[in-house]
């Protein structure tokens, strides 16, 4: 990618279901995602979170479909994109909750993608 322009032209075409912003101008990023199911905020914000701590996965549109349509909810006739975005202690305290819901339904990727963050984060003062 040229620039961020390039990179958010491409995020809002593809319209992705899910979107994790790690980056370091994340303000210039979030205020500019116009497609997305749900974007998760940092290092500290695995997608996981949104299947196990904040429910905001599992009912969102895939495929492109972001571009048109939210998750279902009463208000499923407006469009609208989640921004989610977890503390280092909010992690901490989130994440072996987190780790244990992925690994009771054998979603190992998802369980990982909290236990490498907790790790990092365990070894940081």
């Amino acid at each position: 990618m040229k620039d961020k322009a390039e990179a958010l032209q491409l995020i809002n075409d593809y319209a992705p279901e899910h979107l994790i912003v790690a980056v370091k101008d994340k303000k210039y990023f979030t205020k500019h995602v116009a497609n997305a199911g749900s974007v998760f905020i940092g290092n500290n914000t695995p997608e996981s979170a949104g299947d196990y701590a904040s429910g905001t996965n599992h009912t969102l549109p895939t495929n492109g479909y972001a571009r048109m349509y939210s998750g279902v909810s009463l208000d499923s006739f407006t469009k609208k994109i989640t921004f989610q975005k977890i503390s280092r202690k909010g992690l901490m305290n989130l994440g072996p909750v987190i780790e244990t819901m992925a690994a009771a339904e054998q979603l190992i990727a998802h369980k990982n993608a909290v236990s490498i963050r907790l790790k990092h984060l365990k070894r940081k003062p």
